[in-house]
């Protein structure tokens, strides 16, 4: 009679997480169906190349930094990722969905959420957007896993069905109840977990639990560096590290002063928007290059550029400024 109870009160804790496991489900389930049915997002050559979204997380990634930017170096490593990462979250999205063997898709949406929250979490120009949606799938992932699936799931019919679910194997994968006597202090600790994750990671990337409040998402901003002369050229390595997602940065003026500060060379808004292809060396998918009116720099774009300086006098110092038609200005001092 007890064990009936038990397993009674197990099933309505699945029945009462329906609406969430759907969602969540939906919400992995739909990044497939975007990618692949609505639109096919999966072609290096097209329009919204998924890889090239991807490589937006690269300049302020948590953990995972040096796994992006192989990626993003490897074009062909890096399709072969994003088509793979799509197919799971497909399977997970679907089985979440149905309810079959719900306890080991709910690992893979707190895997998936791990991944979007590190990789992403600081993206977000209105609101914490990819945080949000990382944390909450964490938490959203390890309560289904606790309550399994209820009366409208795959899972439920196979225990009414088959002998194969009495198995322990199958409570932990599965649903229903769980093999273990005492589940207060596991519970606990991994929400304490939880927990303290979403706190870490809300001040790691946007200061949310003290101190100043910022958002690396809103304003661009482009690093230089690796500047060196070549012959009669000057070399230099652009990196836009912060910024929308979804928006360029718009180059629109490159010059170079001297030490009194007065410009000895200049590109402006015209000869960026032709600026030679071949003098551009990207390192990864998302490219910097030519735009209608502007140099055109996503985020996460990193790119060696080269100018020609002939005629000026290598002995003096000099600095290069970036002008964004935002009017944001970068500037850096040129070294020999």
């Amino acid at each position: 009679m007890k064990h009936s109870h038990t397993a009674a009160t197990a099933s309505l804790a699945g029945l009462f997480t329906l609406s969430l496991r759907w969602v969540l489900g939906w919400t992995y389930f739909s990044a497939f169906w975007r990618r692949l049915i609505l639109e096919n997002k999966l072609i290096p050559e097209e329009a919204g190349y998924i890889g090239e979204k991807f490589n937006h997380f690269l300049p302020n990634a948590l953990g995972i930094k040096p796994i992006i930017e192989y990626l993003v170096s490897n074009p062909d490593e890096l399709q072969l990722a994003m088509v793979v990462f799509t197919i799971v979250e497909a399977i997970v999205g679907l089985f979440i969905i149905l309810g079959l063997f719900t306890r080991l898709m709910s690992i893979g949406v707190v895997m998936l959420a791990s991944g979007i929250l590190l990789g992403s979490g600081w993206l977000g120009t209105t609101c914490l957007d990819e945080w949000q949606i990382g944390v909450l799938g964490i938490a959203g992932g390890f309560t289904i896993f606790m309550s399994g699936s209820g009366a409208w799931s795959l899972d439920h019919f196979l225990m009414k069905s088959y002998t194969f679910t009495h198995k322990k194997w199958f409570a932990f994968t599965g649903s229903g109840l769980l093999p273990v006597k005492n589940l207060q202090v596991p519970v606990l600790l991994a929400s304490v977990f939880i927990f303290g994750l979403t706190l870490f990671t809300n001040q790691y990337f946007h200061g949310g639990v003290w101190g100043k409040l910022y958002n690396k998402s809103v304003k661009p901003k482009v690093e230089i560096s690796a500047i060196r002369y070549s012959n009669s050229e000057l070399v230099f390595r652009l990196f836009r590290t912060e910024g929308a997602d979804v928006y360029g940065s718009f180059l629109i003026g490159i010059e170079i002063l001297n030490e009194q500060g007065e410009v000895v060379r200049s590109l402006g808004q015209k000869e960026l928007a032709g600026f030679p292809a071949h003098k551009i060396r990207n390192h990864y998918v998302a490219k910097i290059k030519p735009g209608k009116h502007s140099l055109v720099l996503p985020l996460g774009a990193k790119a060696d550029l080269t100018i020609d300086i002939n005629g000026l006098a290598l002995n003096e110092n000099h600095s290069i400024k970036l002008t964004d038609i935002s009017g944001a200005e970068w500037r850096a001092d040129i070294r020999d």
